[in-house]
Formats: structure tokens, sequence, C-alpha cells
């Protein structure tokens, strides 16, 4: 009895351990095929791609440069734009000074333009810091065809430039958006580096909305993994359809190679700026008239907040749109365009791209209660010079100043109306590694007492020259000389 037990139960076992071995087997074979078939789609892209990708050669000339069997055939400004400010000069060995030619390198790619490619030329998408001071622009595709460019227009504070050619024999590369894209995707960098063309490397996004990094003057960079090498600036970052979402424009590293850490400017800042490039030549910005800050805990306690949300307005310039438009110094905007405002250089970004003339929209919280405003854009190119310089100078230095209110008198514990008070100071700036920080008072300027916002700028407008400005601070009822130097 037993015994037929055991062999009617036999075959059971058999297509058990026969459907267990298949199923084992089949999951390990899906797994491959998976892989197979991500690898399939980063070939495509490579094969898309590439014949729109163009290996940039700059060559100009720079005065002054000494000889030294150490020079790099790629310029010192390359390695120090990659490795950063602690990058040394390297050593002269010979005294008098010369004229050297100097070639750089870089990528970029075909880019059609809201009217499509031109009959008889081509632009071509780069960075500004590939190609500026160039004296002469070559550009190489893949198949080996090169052209002489020139600069259609070029914008320094994005770092974006188009350049134009005579050829109409290489496709536009498809344009995504930045927008949609998340965190976690993969992305396919495109590039030149170290002069190795058309190079292709694959990562994931990082990160969305990196400010604040120095890089440029407006910033929302898309960080990757992807490796990006000197090289790869100016050359595509793609996702698996092979659409453009980024422009690899930086990397951060201590060694001067990838870190696994690189920056790519949003495809869908680029396409403003580069309409206007090719339409005018130059960049119009929005203008409001504001200097604003990052809202801390502290800041949020200290104004009575319920939420940790918006940014801080901290000064109003005289006759400008937002003082027009009733805005004030201690204003928490947390709205502008129907859109919630919750990063200073986001919010810089959305203003700077903002057509000059139109009115917005914009809510405040103003001693807790909710205000809506409609502001008149202006134009940032028509604002006078001398109107910038203060803050342009005051942002080299890495601070923002605030007058002394009794407000923020009793929130700092200093004296009311006497001196400047600092609001904010960038992490590793000038003011900062000076010593001054959030709650420091300016008392003197190149030994001018000052007592408002408006005399600070007048007196760090006359240091601007000099490159150097001497400060009397109190720090805690402590004074104290400090001098500045962004030499």
């Amino acid at each position: 009895m037993e015994y037929k037990k055991y062999f009617y139960s036999l075959p059971l076992l058999i297509m058990f351990l026969l459907f267990t071995s298949l199923s084992v087997y089949s999951k390990e074979n899906s797994g491959v095929e998976s892989l197979r078939q991500t690898s399939k789609a980063f070939a495509n892209v490579a094969k898309k791609v590439s014949p729109s990708v163009v290996f940039i050669q700059v060559e100009s000339v720079k005065q002054n440069i000494p000889f030294t069997p150490f020079q790099s055939p790629f310029g010192d400004d390359l390695f120090k734009r990659f490795f950063g400010d602690s990058f040394p000069d390297l050593p002269s060995q010979q005294q008098t000074p010369t004229k050297k030619r100097v070639i750089g390198q870089g990528s970029g790619f075909v880019f059609s333009t809201k009217k499509r490619l031109l009959s008889d030329k081509s632009y071509i998408i780069t960075n500004n810091h590939v190609v500026e001071n160039a004296d002469k622009i070559r550009v190489t595709f893949k198949d080996g065809r090169e052209f002489t460019a020139k600069i259609v227009g070029a914008d320094s504070k994005s770092d974006i430039a188009v350049l134009e050619i005579k050829d109409t024999s290489h496709p536009a590369l498809s344009i995504g958006s930045s927008a949609n894209l998340e965190v976690g995707e993969w992305v396919i960098a495109v590039g030149n580096p170290f002069g190795l063309s058309h190079t292709l490397t694959v990562g994931v996004v990082s990160a969305k909305g990196r400010t604040g990094l120095g890089i440029n003057d407006y910033e929302d960079f898309i960080q990757t993994d992807a490796a990006i090498n000197p090289g790869n600036s100016g050359g595509p970052l793609l996702n698996l359809d092979g659409e453009v979402i980024g422009i690899n424009t930086a990397i951060f590293s201590r060694s001067g190679g990838y870190m696994g850490v690189g920056f790519a400017i949003p495809i869908d800042l680029v396409n403003n700026i580069v309409e206007q490039l090719i339409e005018n030549g130059e960049v119009t910005r929005g203008y409001l008239g504001i200097v604003i800050q990052q809202l801390t805990p502290e800041l949020s306690k200290a104004f009575g907040l319920k939420e940790h949300k918006g940014i801080l307005i901290s000064q109003i310039a005289e006759n400008s749109p937002a003082e027009k438009a009733g805005l004030k110094a201690g204003d928490l905007i947390i709205s502008y365009r129907g859109r919630n405002v919750t990063d200073v250089g986001d919010f810089r970004n959305r203003v700077a791209l903002t057509s000059p003339g139109s009115r917005e929209k914009l809510t405040v919280i103003r001693k807790g209660k909710k205000k809506y405003l409609t502001v008149k854009i202006g134009n940032l190119e028509k604002v006078p010079v001398s109107a910038q310089a203060a803050t342009q100078t005051a942002e080299e230095l890495g601070l923002v100043v605030q007058s002394v209110t009794s407000d923020l008198a009793k929130q700092f514990n200093v004296k009311p109306n006497q001196g400047v008070i600092v609001t904010d100071v960038k992490s590793g700036s000038i003011a900062a590694m000076a010593g001054i920080r959030i709650g420091t008072v300016i008392l003197q300027v190149d030994h001018i007492s000052i007592n408002s916002v408006a005399q600070f700028k007048t007196a760090l407008e006359k240091s601007k020259s000099n490159k150097k400005v001497l400060f009397l601070i109190s720090d805690k009822g402590m004074s104290q000389y400090v001098v500045l130097n962004w030499e």
C-alpha cells in the first residue's frame, strides 16, 4: 500500500521540481532580458544623437602669458572652471610678457529654433564659457566634417551661447521638457571629455533645482551622476527618448575629474534665452528692484509665521517696480504668477524670464496678513548701472544688509538707527570668511559712518574700483575693523 502511494506521488514531485526550475530560469532570463533592453535603449540614443553633437575647438590669443613647460594646452581658465579657484597658477620660468595662442575645447549640438532650421545655416548651442573671447571657432561632426562657426549671441549670466555654421546636412536634436524630469530617471550625456570625441556616459538625475552654487548668475541646475569631465561643457544631457533635457555645464570635483556630481542647465531655461539670442543677439530680463533672502526657521519664528514658506524681502530699491507696486521690506513673498515661491534662486530666475512691461500678480504676507499686489515688471537692461552697482558689489562680497529698524534692533539686541545690520551671508563668501555673520552691524565703510542702506550703497560704490573695503563692525557689542578684498 505504501509502495503504491509513493508510486502515484512521484510524477507529481517530478512535475513540481520541473515547474520550479522553469520558473527560476524564467525569472533569471527575464532579468537578463530587461538589462538587454536597457542597454539597447542607450545604444539607440547614441545612434540617434551622435550625428548632431559637435566637438568645438576654440583659438584665442592671451596677452602677457609667460611660457612654462607645465602650461596646459587647454589654458588655466578651463582647469579653474572645473577645479575651482584652489587650482594654482602655473609657475612662470620666463619673466618677459608674451602673446600666446591658447586652444580651448568643448561640446555643442545642433538646435532648431521655433522658425525651424534655415535653408542655408544651422544653429549650435553651447556654453558661453566655451567660446568666450574666441578669435576662431571650429566645430567638427562625428562624420568628420569641419566648419568655421561664428557667435550669433552669448549670455554670460546664464552661460549660454549660440553659434552659426553654413550647413544644413546635420539634423537638429529633439527638445524635451526639463519640467517633467524626475529625480531617479536615467539620463545620458554626450560630449568630448578631454578631447575624446563623441563620448557617451550614463547616470541618473540626482537632484533638480540646484541654486546658489556660484557657477552662473542665474542658476536652476539639474544635478546628475552621469560622468561629466572637462570638454563635456555645452554638450547635451538627454532622456531615454533621445530628447535634450539639459546642457552639461560644470562639475564639482576635488581632483579635476569625475566625482559623481555634475550640473546641467535645464532645457526649459535654455529655450527662452536661445530664442532671444537668435532674434536679438542679447537677452532682455525682467526686473523688480528688491533684495531677497531665504527664509530660515529663526526668521520664521521672529516674524511670527505659522508656516515655513516663502522668501523674505530685505530691501526695496528706490523708484523701482517693486516700490511702485507697494512692496515693502519685511514682506514675505509666497506666490508669483499663480505659483508658490519657496526658493530665492528659482524666484530670481522666474522674474528674469518675465517679459518687461507685463503686469504680474504677487501674494505676500505682511504682519501676518495676506496681501495681493500687481507689479509692472521693469527692464533690467534699462536700470541705471549706478543703481545696480552697490547691490552687485554686496552680492560679490556675499552679504545682504538692512537698515536697523526698531523691530530688528530688538530681534538682534542692537541699537536702532545706527549702522546697517547683516540679514544674510552666503556660505563660503568673502564676507563669511572675514567673520561677518547674520546679526553683525556695519558701522562704517572706509571710515564713513553709515546709518541707512542708502548710505551703505553710496559708500560701498566708492570702494568698488579698489576691489577692497574697510568695515568697522560690531558683533555682540564688540567693535573691530575688517578688510574685505575681492580681487
